[in-house]
């Protein structure tokens, strides 16, 4: 089945890899269909299904054994049917969660089998990576991942980003943000080496596509001094010109960050952006107030990065201004109180960084009833100082 998948794949087109996949399991008499999440991660989306006459049904995440594989990373037992069981399994691109696969085990076969499991999650990160490699060839995974249409500030927004998740020895990231279909001005990246991880969040001034322009400007002129290999203030000197040069009324908020991977020491510039928090043993101990400096896109005398020094298991959470500051009907903010108290109720509950964002973000939706006035953007940095960190739930 996984050399069938492989000898198919490499001429498949984006709209065939569903195909590709059902005919391999197909082969060994296992039925397979794969779900995609929606960028809101709200709905898994069957991605170009195979039965015309039983077409596979769009599950949600919150409330369905599908979701639940999503949400917690993990394989779990489906229904019984037509004599065969089933299976729910995560498809993921290294770490980033991209949807389930759910696949009916041959006829007779059991879901304890220990090699038929090995070989289904073989399949499951395969597919993952085959997904995840043909998206950038073609706009069916994009069609099926978008509940509403984009604005045009927003596709140049998710064009630019990372993916979602990464992670490390030791070192988690993860990012979201909302709404996916009309963010305009909030980006964020990272890059990864073997003894230091870089991190950015940037909210640009305003909420249409001005916004997004220079907010792309923000990031690109931040990863080119990344791989220019310039400090903290010299890459956000960096960004200064660069949007000084596009125009006047350019302005962003930001945070750049660098973790060393081995003494867990953070450095990190804050141009008028929210402070970071620091989660310590689930808690959150304080925010990270020093480091600060003008906006991006003035020009101004230099200024210190700040240090601080954390301690294995640490999460540093960075946000723009949209999280706390979301307002229900009545006017009443979200607040740090609130967002507080989901993140410690997530850490608690030993979520993955991923599903804690999700978690966060729904709450934020709930807020608002489902209408974001606002971009709110969120980027967790988990340090474990070499020891390992929960990426699905136990």
């Amino acid at each position: 089945m996984i050399t069938s998948l492989l000898d198919r794949s490499h001429l498949a087109v984006p709209d065939r890899i569903a195909a590709v996949i059902a005919t391999s399991a197909a082969e060994v008499d296992m039925l397979a269909s794969t779900y995609l999440v929606d960028y809101s991660q709200r709905r898994l989306v069957p991605l170009n299904p195979i039965a015309a006459t039983s077409p596979p049904e769009p599950q949600d995440v919150d409330g369905t054994v599908g979701g639940r594989s999503f949400r917690l990373v993990e394989v779990l037992a489906g229904r019984h049917v037509g004599g065969r069981e089933h299976l729910w399994l995560p498809i993921i691109d290294g770490v980033e969660r991209l949807g389930v696969l759910h696949v009916g085990l041959p006829v007779g076969t059991s879901i304890d089998d220990g090699p038929t499991r090995d070989q289904l999650r073989w399949l499951a990160h395969l597919a993952g990576h085959l997904i995840a490699s043909k998206s950038p060839y073609g706009d069916e995974f994009h069609q099926v991942r978008t509940a509403q249409e984009r604005t045009v500030a927003s596709e140049l927004i998710w064009s630019l980003l990372p993916p979602l998740t990464v992670a490390a020895d030791g070192l988690v990231i993860s990012g979201l943000l909302e709404p996916a279909n009309a963010v305009a001005g909030d980006v964020f990246d990272y890059a990864i080496s073997h003894d230091v991880a870089d991190v950015a969040i940037v909210d640009a001034t305003g909420h249409d596509l001005r916004s997004g322009v220079i907010g792309a400007l923000a990031l690109a002129a931040y990863r080119n001094s990344r791989r220019r290999k310039l400090s903290l203030q010299a890459s956000m000197e960096l960004v200064d010109e660069t949007l000084l040069d596009f125009g006047s009324h350019s302005y962003a908020t930001g945070i750049f960050g660098q973790l060393e991977l081995s003494s867990g020491v953070f450095r990190y510039m804050n141009a008028g952006h929210p402070s970071p928090l620091l989660l310590r043993a689930g808690k959150t101990v304080r925010s990270l107030d020093a480091g600060r400096r003008a906006l991006l896109g003035f020009s101004g005398p230099p200024k210190a990065h700040a240090e601080e020094q954390l301690e294995p298991g640490d999460w540093i959470v960075l946000y723009t201004d949209g999280i706390p500051e979301a307002r229900d009907e009545e006017r009443n903010f979200f607040g740090m109180d609130r967002f507080i108290n989901v993140i410690e109720r997530c850490a608690a509950d030993r979520l993955p960084a991923p599903e804690t964002l999700r978690h966060i973000m729904q709450s934020i939706l709930r807020h608002q009833h489902g209408t974001l006035q606002d971009d709110a953007t969120l980027l967790i940095v988990q340090w474990a100082g070499g020891g390992e960190l929960q990426l699905n739930a136990c």
